[in-house]
């Protein structure tokens, strides 16, 4: 598997390079990685980077982007914090990733059975990670159609809150980065949600041209 070069970065759509994820997710769940001399790559890489997306992601052991998405040196940005948030400083990270070294994609990962969901869900109150878990809280209120057992023992309404995080922080990526939310409009990059099952490996992702109401796009597996 080449190495990603700046010729080949901008030769990229955005919605090819959704694909690409698409893709890779696919070959990670089939056990069909692509073979990729490392090393190799690290010597490629030395003198500059051209990935083609940046996901923000949570920093759950399970969900790797490079790993899930079959991905190789160079080849994306990866934003990891607890509960897939967004704040000023991911905010510049992106807008880093797409205006100044070219990334094609901005993907928002949220993942099934997060921690971090599930105790924003109970209300958790623990030092620094009260200040976090208070930035889930917006998709917990978001999510009226359960009434009952509205805490982490409700595996339905934590999957529905994760679900609302992912579509809220795509929400305020565009709201609060007049920069991203420009090169989107004019389609320059994509911006795509997915929910990543730790059961299966497979990310299903929403439709990257339709942040404020996301729609499903079936990934195939063999």
């Amino acid at each position: 598997m080449k190495t990603l070069t700046k010729e080949m970065q901008a030769s990229l759509t955005p919605q090819k390079a959704t694909e690409l994820l698409i893709d890779g997710n696919k070959r990670f769940v089939n056990n069909l990685k692509y073979n990729r001399n490392l090393l190799q790559q690290v010597n490629e890489t030395s003198g500059g980077q051209h990935p083609f997306a940046i996901v923000l992601s949570c920093i759950d052991s399970r969900t790797s982007a490079e790993l899930i998405f079959d991905q190789g040196l160079g080849d994306i940005f990866s934003a990891r914090i607890a509960g897939n948030i967004v704040n000023e400083d991911i905010l510049g990270s992106m807008e880093f990733a797409c205006k100044i070294a070219g990334a094609k994609v901005i993907v928002v990962l949220g993942h099934t059975k997060c921690g971090a969901v599930k105790g924003a869900c109970d209300d958790v109150k623990l030092d620094n990670l009260t200040i976090l878990l208070e930035k889930l809280k917006p998709a917990v209120n978001a999510e009226t159609t359960v009434s009952n057992n509205r805490n982490s023992a409700n595996s339905e309404f934590v999957e529905k809150v994760a679900a609302l995080n992912v579509k809220l922080t795509m929400e305020k990526i565009k709201e609060k980065s007049p920069l991203l939310n420009k090169m989107i409009e004019e389609n320059e990059i994509a911006l795509i949600g997915g929910m990543y099952n730790v059961d299966t490996g497979i990310v299903e992702f929403y439709d990257p041209y339709n942040a404020v109401n996301p729609v499903k796009v079936e990934t195939e597996v063999n």
